[in-house]
Formats: C-alpha cells, sequence, structure tokens
C-alpha cells in the first residue's frame, strides 16, 4: 500500500454503513459539492467501493433546504428507512455559524434505493438554533435521537444534546446536553462537539463524537454510560479526557472522525468508519476540500470492555 494508507471510498466524508438484515450494507456520506444525499449497497464492505450509487433527494431550488446539505445517516426505524440530515438555506454565516436544521425523509420499501423518498421536515428540537449531525438509536424499547447544536449561552459551534422520539421524525422530550467542548483538544480552531456515533457493547452504551476544526486538529472522543442507567441523565454518562483517535504523522492520516460503526460479514467484529485526509497542505478553508476519505478499521477491545481505537489504520 505504500507509505499512505488506502481509504475505502475517496471524497466521502461523514460516512455511515449500516448493516441491514436483508444481508445489504448501505452507505451514504457527504458528497464535495453539499447538493444531495446518494445511497449505495453491497453485500461486502470492500462491494461499497465500486457499487452504484442512487441520488435519493437533492437540495431544494430554495427555502431552508436550498444548500449545504451535510452528514446523512441511514436508519431503520419501526419497519421503515430514514435518512437523517443537515441542510441550510444558503452559505451565509451568521454570528459565525452556518443556518443549517436538521431533516428527515422516509422511505417505505424493503429496498431503500427502489422508490420515492418522502421528505418529512424539520426534526424540530424546539430551540431555534444551528443543528446538524443526528443519529438516531434504540436501547430497551425507546428510540432515542442524539445531535450537535449550538447553546447560546455556551461558548463554541456545538455540543451534544439527547432526548427521547415520538414517532422517528419527531422530538417525545426535551433536548440533554451531554458534552460541551471543554478540553484544549476539543477547541482547537472551532469549539466542537459533533458527529456522535453509538455502539452498544459489554454492558455500556458507547457515544463517540469529533472535536475541533476539520483540518488535522480534527479528532475523536468518547461518551458512555452503564446500558441499565437513565441515559437522559447526564449524571450517568463518563467522558475520556483525552481524545480516542487522532491524527497520525507516521500513518500520515489526518484529522480522523465524524465515524460510524458497523459490522464485519462475521457478523462480530465491530468495524470503525470514519473520514480522514491523507495530507495537510489545504488550500483555502477545509470545509471546501473534497479529500476527506471514507476509511475502515477493525476495533479492538481492552480487558476492562473499554474499545480500543489505536491509532488510524486499516488493522
Amino acid at each position: 500500500m505504500g507509505d499512505i494508507l488506502q481509504p475505502l471510498i475517496e471524497q466521502r466524508a461523514d460516512p455511515h454503513i449500516y448493516r441491514h438484515t436483508d444481508g445489504y450494507y448501505y452507505f451514504t456520506a457527504s458528497v464535495p459539492q453539499y447538493d444531495r444525499i446518494e445511497l449505495r449497497r453491497a453485500k461486502t464492505i470492500e462491494g461499497l467501493a465500486s457499487a452504484q450509487t442512487r441520488t435519493v433527494w437533492r437540495k431544494s431550488p430554495g427555502g431552508p433546504c436550498a444548500d449545504l446539505v451535510w452528514a446523512p445517516e441511514i436508519h431503520r426505524n419501526g419497519g421503515d428507512w430514514y435518512v437523517y440530515f443537515a441542510a441550510a438555506p444558503s452559505r451565509d454565516c451568521r454570528n459565525r455559524l452556518f443556518q443549517h436544521r436538521m431533516y428527515a425523509i422516509r422511505n417505505t420499501n424493503a429496498n431503500p434505493l427502489v422508490g420515492d423518498w418522502e421528505f418529512l421536515g424539520q426534526v424540530d428540537t424546539g430551540v431555534d438554533t444551528f443543528c446538524l449531525d443526528a443519529t438516531t438509536f434504540t436501547h430497551e424499547g425507546q428510540l432515542y435521537y442524539l445531535w450537535a447544536q449550538k447553546q447560546d449561552d455556551i461558548e463554541g459551534n456545538s455540543n451534544l444534546y439527547i432526548a427521547p422520539m415520538k414517532t422517528p421524525w419527531q422530538l417525545g422530550g426535551a433536548p440533554v446536553m451531554l458534552s460541551k467542548p471543554e478540553y484544549d483538544w476539543e477547541c482547537q480552531g472551532f469549539r466542537v462537539n459533533g458527529g456522535p456515533s453509538v455502539l452498544k457493547k459489554n454492558g455500556r452504551i458507547f457515544v463517540t463524537y469529533s472535536a475541533s476544526a476539520t483540518n488535522h486538529h480534527y479528532a475523536m472522543g468518547l461518551l458512555w454510560a452503564d446500558e441499565h442507567a437513565n441515559l437522559l441523565d447526564p449524571a450517568s454518562w463518563s467522558k475520556s479526557a483525552e481524545p480516542v483517535l487522532q491524527t497520525c504523522f507516521e500513518h500520515k492520516i489526518y484529522g480522523p472522525g465524524h465515524n460510524s460503526f458497523t459490522v464485519a460479514e462475521d457478523g462480530s467484529t465491530v468495524l470503525l468508519v470514519y473520514h480522514a485526509r491523507t495530507y495537510t497542505e489545504i488550500e483555502g478553508d477545509p470545509l471546501w476540500n473534497p479529500d476527506r476519505h471514507t476509511f475502515v478499521k477493525p476495533l479492538r477491545w481492552r480487558d476492562d470492555g473499554m474499545p480500543d481505537f489505536g491509532r488510524p489504520s486499516v488493522a
């Protein structure tokens, strides 16, 4: 492979891979143009690299979803397919922030690459501020929504929030903050906690997230709670004081983050899916650089049941 480890899919940031009971892996991610939502599927992880893509939704010609379609995720909730994503009315900033809000679309077909997707509108958190990077997970029969949002009285771009859902596109309770940027490694360039992803394993609920600017400072953090704890109580959650995955200059993998989790073809090995760059000489704003690539690596585990993310690599 040479000095630079090879990505699974080039120029796809914020990657999300979901393995369904039909035996297919489903993949979506932010495209460099930020103008649409693409899906692809394959029977194997490697097969996703060459799988045919289908555009299932495009930005609207005007209105609140006219630009900057970011970080789609595909989920199966209540027997239907949902894609959660963020979009903005324009590329204009207010108070140094874009104007993203979160939205959902639905497909009732068995294969989400077939048929039409219904636009369900905004997933309203009850707080009208910059928000993005939503994911969902079910635990003990309750569907939860987990996302990043600006809070006006907290310095920085975004914090992490959780809420129960009453439907797969509507919240059923008030947002609860789980984490905010507080450590130095979370505040490089920008004060960011975003891109949460959930993994249930070894009697715990793990939440990974990404912090700092989207250049080589980008790094991943970790929250965790006991599986029997009240997930809506911030006191139930612990937070790592150090990043769990960060730039590896030796491997030439820079700014790993905005991950998701899936499982290998063996049905048990947890795979870490993340994006990163393979160079640091970025011209202009890193946000507009297309070369954030999708990488996949097995996740290791420590004797105490905690995940060991190691360094960015494919092994």
